[in-house]
């Protein structure tokens, strides 16, 4: 499988909107804790993505995905918040990291982590805080990428299935 990374603009991404929105719901129901509960629907999914796309077009945030070359399958995507308030133009917020069950341990969110790092630095942004399920595999790829734990939250957030979970939140300077 050869995957393919590119910057969306909102107009991209109101385009792929069915896309996102399967990539989100099976992402929901495979157990992630992304700030959704089930059962989650494909039409919660479109309101939510089409909430991103309004706020790609204000400026607000930054999209990648993840394509199958030859299928043009989203395989996964990741958000940069730079919408933040004036005491903060040099810092962004990583969000909604998400890789499809089916294309997991494949490299996806590492690439997709560096194509964000590499537009966060050509824009001059220092330092990137994220959060994520503590002991997730996500927590152990942003150790790997160089991300210093700021520390855990316990009982910050819940599975999809109401389950409580720890949350360590993350930083990366970018120098």
């Amino acid at each position: 499988m050869t995957v393919m990374f590119r910057q969306l603009g909102h107009a991209a991404l109101r385009a792929e909107l069915t896309g996102f929105s399967q990539l989100l719901t099976a992402c929901v129901e495979a157990g992630a804790s992304i700030g959704f509960m089930a059962p989650f629907t494909l039409e919660q999914a479109q309101t939510f993505w089409s909430g991103i796309a309004n706020k790609v077009e204000a400026g607000e945030r930054l999209i990648w995905a993840a394509q199958d070359e030859t299928t043009g399958e989203l395989l996964g995507t990741v958000q940069l918040i730079i919408g933040l308030p004036d005491n903060q133009p040099h810092r962004g917020d990583v969000a909604k990291l998400m890789v499809s069950p089916a294309a997991r341990r494949r490299g996806v969110a590492r690439l997709l982590m560096q194509a964000l790092e590499a537009e966060a630095r050509s824009r001059k942004l220092r330092t990137l805080v994220l959060d994520t399920v503590t002991g997730s595999p996500a927590d152990s790829l942003y150790r790997q990428l160089g991300w210093v734990e700021a520390g855990p939250v316990p009982d910050y957030a819940l599975f999809p299935d109401g389950t409580p979970c720890s949350t360590t939140f993350f930083y990366r300077a970018l120098g």
